[in-house]
């Protein structure tokens, strides 16, 4: 579960901004889009929360922040060597910025119990690392690290609720990597839960889309293709079945006319490969007849929709967490709304998943259908930084229409057009 996250200094992001996933004492679809933490002294949560802003405002920033978080919470020990530098990106428009370190943070619960871990790195090192875990309700502080850049040197400070080897783990981690990661990698039992809650956060990359294959991967058994069939069709698709061909890579796979020495290349490379191909089944209109058509023929929402269907079950079968730009690109927005009333709904959403998602589309703007602690704004300030802040910053009245006072203005946010003459047009 997914409490708060606060990220400073990295991409667009200046001064540090929070984005939180605890309620505010509104009664509004409580039942609905709210669930108890089971944490004592923690106010409810939110199953979801949308992003908005201008083009350029940051919030496709938000999400690569999550997802620098996670990478380098479950890489940074593995997949680097000392000296490899750390692909980090601080904010550019202040001199300051470009040498002062990234900062993460997140605030979460995992098996009941409430964490609280961040970060700061440069290109070249970590430079402070902390870990709270709250197991009785007060703070323990089980270790810390900073380091100095006078001495060259890190201080570092364990508690004695930490337990273990923690000078081995402390002399394996290198300054370009996490001391979480290096001591998950030794084995370290205490900080499992920790780890396995990045390992469950699901962040897909801004500009990209959803890789189709975790649902292709349950079609294959019969129970997983009913419930991605009954999914799919719950949003009335009409697909009567789904057929899936494994098949081994052949040359016919191959495009005709690149050149041997890379048809020899491919040919080694994916020589063995299993591929599958995908084709949907529609049944034809007064008759027992259907149409076969391979995935590629399907609608980019068709398509994007089945690519979702696993992920989403999984996530409200599970009690996942996802982080995705520009959820309704390509899909309806009565699939978006579909969806979310799977996730808002606690009969279907018995595990309490979360989904953290940007959009343009103001229809959503419903107080209907949103709290007003769900919705939050990004906007650009004079430096050209990313403000984010809450609507309830502005603690609209109880049935204000959201959606009208948006697009007039009084929430920011907005893109400014201005009138301009392009010669030639």
């Amino acid at each position: 579960m997914l409490i708060e996250f606060n990220v400073g200094n990295y991409r667009s992001f200046w001064e540090r901004q929070s984005l939180k996933m605890t309620t505010d004492t509104k009664p509004e679809l409580r039942d609905q889009n709210t669930f108890n933490s089971g944490v004592s002294g923690l106010p409810d949560l939110l199953r979801s929360s949308v992003v908005y802003g201008p083009n350029a405002a940051g919030k496709s920033n938000l999400i690569s922040a999550m997802r620098f978080m996670q990478k380098f919470v479950i890489f940074s020990a593995k997949e680097s060597q000392e000296g490899d530098e750390i692909d980090l990106m601080p904010f550019l428009f202040n001199e300051q910025g470009r040498s002062l370190p990234c900062e993460f943070e997140v605030m979460f619960i995992e098996d009941k119990v409430r964490y609280q871990y961040g970060f700061a790195a440069t290109h070249d090192h970590v430079s402070e690392e902390w870990l709270f875990a709250y197991p009785v309700g007060r703070p323990q502080r089980w270790f810390a690290r900073k380091f100095d850049p006078k001495t060259k040197k890190e201080d570092w400070a364990f508690s004695t609720k930490f337990t273990g080897p923690k000078k081995i783990w402390q002399e394996a981690t290198r300054k370009n990597a996490l001391f979480l990661s290096t001591a998950i990698q030794l084995n370290c039992e205490q900080l499992k839960p920790v780890f396995k809650w990045f390992q469950r956060l699901h962040v897909i990359k801004p500009g990209t889309y959803l890789h189709p294959g975790f649902s292709i991967d349950q079609c294959l058994d019969d129970k997983g293709k009913e419930t991605i069939l009954e999914f799919m069709n719950s949003a009335d698709l009409s697909i009567k079945d789904i057929d899936i061909e494994t098949r081994t890579f052949s040359d016919k796979d191959l495009p005709s006319d690149i050149p041997p020495a890379i048809k020899k290349e491919l040919r080694k490379d994916l020589a063995d490969k299993k591929f599958n191909k995908v084709k949907f089944l529609h049944p034809v209109y007064g008759t027992s007849n259907v149409v076969s058509l391979p995935i590629e023929d399907e609608s980019d929402g068709t398509r994007k929709l089945f690519a979702y269907a696993a992920p989403w079950l999984d996530l409200l079968n599970e009690g996942r967490i996802l982080f995705v730009d520009e959820f309704d690109n390509n899909l309806h927005s009565k699939i978006i709304v579909f969806l979310l009333e799977l996730l808002h709904n606690s009969k279907t959403n018995k595990k309490n998943g979360q989904v953290v998602f940007t959009t343009h589309n103001t229809s959503y703007l419903d107080q209907k259908f949103l709290r007003r602690d769900q919705v939050w704004f990004v906007e650009k300030n004079e430096q050209n930084a990313t403000n984010l802040y809450p609507l309830s910053d502005f603690s609209p009245r109880k049935g204000e229409a959201l959606q009208k006072g948006y697009l007039q203005g009084r929430y920011g946010a907005l893109p400014y057009v201005s009138q301009v003459e392009i010669h030639g047009v």
